[in-house]
């Protein structure tokens, strides 16, 4: 970061919490409370994913959409959520975004069947879309060094991994004792107690100059949803049925269109510039494969093991807690790493363990309950999640100049929801096809499907690295 742009960068950390005696680190924790929230309540809606499916009487496609509905508004909105923090300014952005997610997460428990539900979804991820960004621009205005950024960082993916955690295990326990529809009552008043925080220790920060890139975010928007969608209808109707060809006719098209409207704009959503940065892309393509794997790994997985392994759903959430907690390590352990042996070195050693913990899942002889050989794929999971979640974020916004904070963490975030979405879809349009059974799921087909996805990021991660200039490997370390 050059001298002028870390004085700048400072000014802003100043700013942002400079009118109150309330240590940065406090702030920190009421904005590491979003991630907290957003990371608690999809870990809870996946556990209780059977039983809101049993008590709605939906289809397995129709769950699937449950999950996306969600996904495809956050990953579509996330980077109009990045361009509005640095706009309008990101408290202003988190604050509001806060309310709405909240509102559409009350709103969730009150539904009474599939339409409902995923309209309230689709409203918690625009909420989600808005706050997430934000905070984490606010973040990175808190922490400016890079050694400072990379551990701010590290708290950053280890608190979504306590929200895995506590996740698992609440949203289990909620589910089996009062019902699904107390995992969406739970996760309020986090979000109250976060909102309240940032609003008391945050000073308002005046945006920068610019416009909205509408047409940019209608078309990405489109272009998720199309894919998403069609994959979904590949479930059902078959890869060659005029819903999925359609779906994915208009997905495909409308990301064409969404490239060249950023290539066009005056004020684009992604100025396609950063994508001249390998640090960027690298770590952009590793957030898709680990959105993907991450989002579709826990809506599989407690179906898994309760309608595989026989397991309630308190029990179920009991045995996903050694890989929520060492999601947490991982997280914790990411900077470490990185320090070591840099974060383009880091990235692919995160990724071989996450891809040799998803074939031990996929060819674990478990039939019953849990077992050693099961907790060692969970262990290996959670452990490369974590190391590579936090590496491709820190690697992503690293190097960020004055005003691009919101940009880049709205990019990489913007990656993973965009790879839950897509990769959510198109491995339940796998798994679902591959059981040959309507309605069922070839738990199987979707364990292998998730390790050829990481083994993908692998070799791009390898290539990158072999490309990377050595000085970018040191400026990593700084």
């Amino acid at each position: 970061m050059r001298k002028d742009e870390a004085m700048r960068t400072d000014s802003a950390s100043t700013a942002v919490n400079a009118h109150s005696p309330i240590p940065r680190g406090v702030a920190m924790v009421g904005l590491a409370t979003a991630m907290f929230l957003v990371i608690l309540d999809a870990a809870m809606v996946n556990l209780a994913a059977s039983t809101i499916r049993a008590g709605l009487g939906l289809t397995a496609a129709e769950l699937t959409l449950v999950v996306d509905s969600y996904l495809v508004a956050f990953a579509g909105l996330l980077l109009l959520g990045g361009r509005l923090a640095d706009v309008v300014g990101a408290r202003k952005v988190f604050l509001s975004g806060m309310t709405v997610y909240l509102v559409a997460t009350s709103s969730c428990a009150l539904a009474g069947d599939a339409t409902t539900l995923i309209a309230a979804r689709i409203a918690q991820g625009i909420g989600a879309a808005a706050v997430v960004p934000a905070a984490l621009s606010l973040v990175l205005a808190l922490y400016t060094a890079p050694t400072e950024r990379t551990r701010a960082v590290g708290i950053w993916g280890a608190v979504a991994g306590a929200g895995s955690l506590i996740g698992v295990f609440l949203g289990g326990t909620l589910t089996e004792l009062l019902g699904w529809r107390a995992v969406f009552v739970a996760p309020v008043p986090f979000g109250i107690a976060g909102a309240t925080i940032v609003w008391r220790s945050v000073r308002p920060v005046p945006g920068r100059p610019g416009r909205f890139d509408a047409l940019g975010a209608i078309t990405i928007t489109l272009g998720i949803s199309g894919l998403a969608l069609g994959m979904v209808s590949a479930s059902d109707g078959g890869w060659t049925a005029a819903g999925t060809v359609l779906g994915l006719a208009v997905g495909f098209a409308s990301l064409v269109a969404f490239v060249i409207v950023e290539a066009r704009s005056p004020h684009p959503l992604i100025p396609l510039g950063v994508f001249r940065r390998t640090p960027v892309v690298t770590a952009n393509v590793v957030m898709l494969v680990i959105g993907g794997t991450l989002v579709s790994l826990f809506f599989f997985l407690p179906q898994y093991q309760q309608e595989v392994l026989g397991m309630s759903p308190l029990t179920a959430g009991i045995a996903q807690l050694p890989l929520a907690g060492m999601i947490i390590v991982g997280s914790v352990a990411s900077p470490v790493l990185a320090k070591r042996i840099g974060l383009t070195g880091a990235q692919p050693v995160a990724l071989a363990v996450l891809l040799l913990g998803f074939l031990l899942l996929a060819l674990d002889p478990t039939t019953t309950g849990f077992s050693v050989s099961l907790a060692a794929a969970f262990l290996l999971i959670g452990t490369g999640l974590g190391l590579g979640a936090v590496n491709a974020t820190a690697m992503a916004v690293r190097d960020s100049a004055d005003g691009e904070a919101g940009l880049l963490s709205g990019l990489v975030n913007a990656a993973q929801q965009l790879g839950g979405a897509v990769g959510l879809a198109a491995l339940a349009g796998i798994a679902i096809g591959a059981s040959g059974k309507t309605g069922d799921i070839s738990f199987t087909a979707a364990f292998f499907g998730q390790a050829a996805l990481v083994l993908i990021a692998l070799v791009v991660s390898l290539i990158s690295t072999a490309v990377t200039p050595t000085s970018s490997t040191t400026a990593s370390t700084r």
